[in-house]
């Protein structure tokens, strides 16, 4: 099966759940073992700040959020939690914070030094910087770095992240392609207010920009922000329809299989919800560096729960794939 068009994907995302489920979850479930063995891709992660300066309407962690301690983990502290994750056979790490003016360039480029020593694969998402920044990471040893366009077409981008705007956030995107860092980019399934046209215009982005891994995930309301007010979750059926059309649109693309399942407390560690994911055709799972209090107040979302790491090998086991921590 093929899906190279806006209108092929228009076409999956309108189907009948039966005949995707029939025709499509099976095309993308082959494609995932001829293109990436069946192998999850499992890496470790951390949170390294939950303060950020910007106002976006659906982050739990945006500026001005209650209810949450902030906190900055701090350079030595990060780079003994990589050397841990690296004693325990972890071979990739990502490193993730609000976009956080006060930690400091210079302790990004430290960590990330300290960490390709020990060789790691070393993945960032810290937010938007300039060109020279990101050409400075780089050579500091950093793989890849992560910054989600979230929405594809400007006004609706523009009005849920008022701090920035979409053509700055595309300059960084390509600044990050520029710097001969890997880009993981991707966007927010079924958030209030999208249409099928704009999600099928994201998939479509996601193609046209080269990535390497789509960090996706459904919208989950955050308490206290103002998108939550605008309306619930995000249709787990659609992420999945997702999914599989990147994996076939984009056949040795890396794809989140962290999605939550029908039982929301569990997080994004439900294995429940892993299993339909990797089955549709993701494969990157995440076994979380924070301990519990900082980690439950790393919330860009509400209920991560992803620290305990048992929903890794019971993923495995129920969809019959290996588990690979090697690094690329």
């Amino acid at each position: 099966m093929k899906i190279e068009t806006g209108a092929q994907v228009l076409e999956v995302l309108r189907m009948s759940e039966e005949a995707f489920i029939r025709d499509v979850i099976p095309e993308a479930r082959r494609t995932f073992d001829e293109q990436l063995g069946g192998r999850l891709r499992v890496t470790s992660m951390m949170g390294i700040s939950n303060i950020c300066k910007n106002s976006c309407l659906y982050c739990g962690m945006r500026a001005g959020s209650t209810g949450l301690t902030r906190y900055r983990i701090s350079p030595e502290d990060v780079i003994a939690a990589g050397n841990a994750a690296a004693d325990a056979g972890f071979g990739r790490i990502f490193l993730i914070s609000g976009e956080d003016p006060g930690y400091g360039f210079d302790r990004l480029l430290r960590i990330t030094a300290a960490l390709k020593e020990r060789g790691m694969f070393v993945s960032l998402a810290c937010g938007e910087w300039d060109a020279g920044q990101y050409r400075e990471l780089r050579a500091a040893g950093a793989d890849e770095y992560v910054i989600k366009f979230e929405m594809s077409r400007p006004e609706s981008f523009n009005r849920l992240n008022p701090s920035t705007d979409f053509d700055r956030r595309m300059r960084s995107v390509r600044a990050v392609k520029d710097s001969g860092m890997l880009l993981a980019s991707g966007n927010i399934v079924d958030w209030p207010g999208q249409t099928m046209d704009e999600l099928a215009d994201d998939i479509m982005l996601m193609k046209s920009l080269g990535i390497s891994w789509a960090p996706v995930i459904p919208y989950l309301p955050a308490r206290g922000t103002p998108l939550a007010a605008e309306g619930g979750l995000g249709s787990r059926l659609l992420m999945l329809r997702e999914i599989a059309i990147l994996r076939l649109m984009i056949p040795g693309v890396h794809i989140t299989a962290q999605q939550p399942g029908a039982d929301l407390t569990k997080g994004l560690s439900d294995p429940e919800g892993n299993a339909a994911a990797v089955n549709a055709g993701a494969d990157v799972l995440f076994r979380d560096l924070l301990p519990d209090p900082q980690a439950r107040s790393f919330r860009v979302i509400d209920f991560r729960n992803l620290t305990d790491g048992g929903h890794i090998s019971r993923v495995a086991e129920m969809t019959g794939r290996a588990v690979d921590m090697a690094g690329d």
